[in-house]
């Protein structure tokens, strides 16, 4: 058996504006195919593309499809909250297929901001959290200007670093596998959205904050209509206000249209697939429809075809981009 992870995040269209607003429900249809060149056996399967109890945005309704539909299913929540299906098959396959549907409410949230989970996490609780990396000479540059910044906000100052790493790292898809390190975040200059993400949350524990990684939905719109991304963003923790969701793609604040699915202290674990199966040639074609409640017509947001997976013994065979 070999080690297969699906982690493919891509945000082809992140803001660098406030996002408008949209006021109404829209339902998003996400479908992940595997085809495999031969019947393999499929080990236990991890998937995490259920919202975060915790996530801010209303979810209307959800619906999970698996197939072959002939397998067992069982929904657990992982050490930090997160709901994981796990699926496992009886019989070989040709291919796997995940569907999920659901219906998320974008208005804007009155009072207190949306990107918050306004539920303060006890102290013990935060130490997976504050853990960071050795740190380069760039990163030590990087946290020293960061924590010269003085406010008497605490969640202004993080923005002043999210807007740091936002303005200096150039954005760029990259499906290659894995999440560079800080170091090489910031000797480049540039990243995917889980590189600066994972740059931030190595910033601010080194500053002594809490910081873990989320991946998502992005659902936004944009001058073609509205887009979906799988996507990946920061969160920090703030005493007596909790966990709060920071772009670093955009260098905004997160809004309603990030829709959390899994949050953790390190990427590897919030991966949408993970499981088993037997060493193969595999392709993977991903896509996502918006259905906009009150309109027939529908928006294709994001499309992947075809994408080989490269190497089936690779734990990160596709990569976030």
């Amino acid at each position: 058996m070999a080690v297969r992870e699906h982690d493919a995040f891509s945000c082809t269209t992140c803001f660098r504006e406030s996002p408008p607003v949209m006021n109404r429900p829209v339902t998003l249809v996400h479908r992940t195919s595997y085809h495999y060149d031969r019947p393999v056996f499929l080990g236990p399967q991890t998937i995490r593309l259920r919202p975060h109890a915790a996530c801010p945005t209303p979810i209307v309704s959800y619906a999970m499809d698996i197939a072959p539909h002939d397998h067992h299913r069982t929904w657990r929540h992982d050490d930090f909250g997160n709901h994981e299906a796990h699926v496992t098959f009886d019989r070989q396959v040709r291919d796997f297929d995940i569907t999920v549907r659901l219906t998320a409410d974008l208005a804007p949230a009155t009072g207190s901001a949306p990107c918050a989970e306004l539920i303060p996490t006890p102290a013990p609780a935060l130490a997976a959290f504050m853990t960071p990396q050795a740190a380069g000479p760039h990163l030590r540059a990087f946290v020293a200007e960061a924590a010269s910044i003085h406010t008497a906000d605490p969640c202004a100052r993080l923005a002043a670093i999210n807007r740091m790493i936002a303005t200096r790292t150039t954005y760029r898809t990259r499906m290659e596998a894995g999440v560079w390190d800080a170091e090489e975040t910031l000797g480049r200059q540039t990243g995917s959205c889980r590189d600066s993400a994972w740059l931030f949350i190595q910033v601010l524990r080194h500053m002594g904050i809490p910081a873990r990684f989320v991946s998502g939905y992005l659902i936004q719109p944009d001058a073609s209509g509205t887009t979906c991304d799988l996507h990946a963003w920061a969160q920090a923790h703030i005493p007596d206000i909790g966990w709060v969701g920071f772009d670093t793609t955009s260098g905004l604040l997160t809004s309603r249209g990030h829709i959390a699915l899994a949050a953790a202290a390190h990427p590897e674990q919030v991966a949408p697939v993970s499981g088993l199966l037997d060493s193969c040639n595999a392709t993977l074609d991903v896509s996502m429809t918006l259905h906009h409640a009150g309109r027939s017509d529908n928006t294709k947001a994001h499309e992947i075809k075809a994408q080989k997976i490269k190497d089936c013994h690779d734990p990160h065979g596709n990569a976030i981009s």
